[in-house]
C-alpha cells in the first residue's frame, strides 16, 4: 500500500448520500449541507461551480468537480453574480438518497438536458485531512482521465433496479472521488503538500514509504539513509530542504496523526493506541501527543464528537 492509497483508503461513503438533480434553464442548484468534499458528476449537459467567495469553474459533460466544504455553493447555468436568484431560474434542491431510502430514478427521468449526480462525504478522520486540506475551494478535473469510462456503468446504475444497487452506486462514488483527487494532484496547476511532492525523490521517497508503511517501527535517521541508500547526513539534509523538517520530526507528527484517529475508536485504551503508533509505554506518548497537539490524550478523546467516534468504530 502506497503513502496515497494509506490516506484515501478511509474516505468511503458506508452509506453516503448523493443525489441526482435533472435541470432545465434557466435553473440554479444551492448546496447548502455542509461536507467535507462534495462530488459533482454532469451526466448530461454542463454547469458552473460557484464556490462562496471563489470564481465560476466550468464543468462539462465527462468532467467532475470536487467542492471542498463546509461553505455552501452553487451549481447554476448562469456563472453571473447573483444567478442563483435570479428572476426565472429554478432553483432545486438536490435529491440526496441513502442506503435506507434507496430511491429508483425512473429511466425518462434522467433525459434531461442537464443531469447532475453529486455525492457529499463528511471527511471526519485526521489522516486522510493531511492530503485533502491543501485542496482549492473548488476544482475541475477535465476529460481523458482514466475514469471517464466507468461514468457510463454509474449512470446504469442509477436506473437500474439489480439487487445491491446502493452499494455498488457507492463504491463506484468512492472510486470516482479517489480517482478524480488522484487525477488532480498529477496537474500541474496543483499545490501538494511538500511531504507528496517529495515520495518521487530517490532520496526522502523510500524514508517517507519505510515510515508510513510502518510507523510503529522504532525508526533512526541511519536506518531509514540505509533505506534509501545514502548517508544519514544526506538523507537528513535532503530530507528536510523537501518537507521542511526532519525524518524523526516528521515521523512523530505523522504517528500522532495516527494516533488522533485511533482514539476516536472507544475501545481502545490509551496504552493500546500508544503502542499501536511505536511508543512503549503511555507516558511517553502522551507527552509527545500533549506537546505536538495541546492536550493529553484522554483529553482529546473526551472533546471528540460522538458521531465520529460511531463513524470510526470498526464495523461488525
Amino acid at each position: 500500500m502506497d503513502v496515497f492509497d494509506e490516506l484515501l483508503g478511509g474516505v468511503r461513503g458506508r452509506g453516503a448520500v448523493f443525489g441526482r438533480s435533472v435541470l432545465w434553464p434557466p435553473w440554479s442548484l444551492r448546496f447548502t449541507d455542509g461536507a467535507y468534499l462534495t462530488l459533482c458528476v454532469p451526466l448530461r449537459g454542463a454547469g458552473w461551480i460557484v464556490p462562496e467567495g471563489g470564481a465560476p469553474l466550468r464543468v462539462g459533460l465527462g468532467e467532475a468537480a470536487i467542492v471542498r466544504g463546509p461553505a455552501p455553493f452553487v451549481f447554476t447555468d448562469d456563472p453571473e453574480p447573483g444567478s442563483g436568484d435570479r428572476t426565472g431560474a429554478a432553483v432545486q434542491d438536490v435529491r440526496w438518497l441513502t442506503a435506507t431510502g434507496g430511491e429508483q430514478a425512473p429511466a425518462d427521468e434522467i433525459t434531461g438536458p442537464t443531469v447532475l449526480l453529486a455525492a457529499a462525504y463528511d471527511v471526519q478522520a485526521e489522516a486522510p485531512q493531511r492530503l485533502l486540506r491543501v485542496l482549492p475551494p473548488a476544482l475541475v478535473v477535465p476529460d481523458g482521465d482514466d475514469c471517464a469510462p466507468m461514468r457510463d456503468y454509474l449512470e446504469a446504475q442509477i436506473t437500474g433496479s439489480r439487487p445491491g444497487r446502493q452499494i455498488v452506486l457507492d463504491r463506484l462514488l468512492d472510486w470516482l472521488l479517489v480517482c478524480t483527487l488522484r487525477d488532480w494532484f498529477d496537474r500541474p496547476e496543483a499545490e501538494p503538500p511538500k511531504w507528496y511532492q517529495a515520495l518521487g525523490d530517490e532520496v526522502a521517497g523510500p524514508a517517507l514509504r519505510a515510515m508510513h508503511e510502518d510507523p510503529a517501527h522504532p525508526w533512526t535517521t541511519a536506518e531509514l539513509a540505509s533505506r534509501a541508500g545514502v548517508s544519514r547526513t544526506t538523507l537528513a539534509k535532503r530530507f528536510t530542504e523537501l518537507v521542511g523538517e526532519g525524518p524523526v520530526a516528521y515521523l512523530t507528527e505523522w504517528r500522532m496523526t495516527l494516533a488522533a484517529d485511533l482514539l476516536a475508536r472507544p475501545e481502545l485504551t490509551v496504552a493500546s493506541v500508544a503502542r499501536r503508533v511505536g511508543y512503549a509505554d503511555a507516558f511517553g506518548f502522551s507527552a509527545a501527543f500533549k506537546r505536538l497537539r495541546g492536550e493529553s490524550p484522554s483529553a482529546y478523546r473526551r472533546a471528540v464528537p460522538e458521531a465520529r467516534r460511531e463513524h470510526e468504530a470498526p464495523a461488525g
